[in-house]
């Protein structure tokens, strides 16, 4: 019996000794440091189109059009601007919906805090910028680097309203 305990303990400790050595080799090659961006989602541009707005909506515009201040989000290698937004939405309760369009193989946003494409005009939707800069793909296909800087902006005119905003 005593035999099979230090059997026991021995295969055991030899689990945990191997498991932690492929954890820090894993650490390692990743360079052993924590991948991270920041994420910020306006809809001001609705503040200046008030007059457009589905007056059904009107309550879910935040007073200063912010939906989510600037926060500092920690992503996996590999993880995209659709996986950090979803994620972080999700933690803090802010509603997302999203469907995927096979034409340009990514997925689309149709509505943050319950404001949709349409809502404030026929030119309105969201828009994501990272670095200042408004991919031409979409945001499921965009792989985050270290330091990424995700801006997610309500538009009102197709972009052009936000053009400036994007920093």
């Amino acid at each position: 019996m005593k035999r099979r305990i230090k059997l026991f303990i021995t295969l055991v400790l030899a689990l945990v000794f191997t498991c932690a050595a492929f954890s820090c080799k894993k650490n390692d090659e990743a360079g052993g440091q924590e991948l991270s961006c920041t994420l910020y989602i306006d809809c001001r541009t609705i503040l200046d189109n008030r007059d457009m707005l589905d007056p059904n909506k009107a309550e879910l515009v935040p007073e200063d059009g912010i939906i989510l201040d600037t926060v500092t989000c920690v992503f996996s290698e590999g993880d995209t601007v659709f996986d950090v937004l979803q994620r972080e939405l999700r933690a803090r309760g802010i509603h997302l919906e999203s469907s995927f369009t096979p034409v340009y193989n990514s997925a689309y946003i149709e509505g943050i805090n319950n404001i949709y494409e349409f809502d404030c005009g026929e030119l309105s939707g969201w828009e994501y910028s990272v670095n200042g800069v408004f991919p031409n793909y979409g945001c499921s296909q965009y792989k985050l680097s270290d330091g990424d800087e995700i801006r997610w902006l309500f538009t009102c005119d197709l972009g052009k309203d936000v053009e400036n905003a994007a920093h």
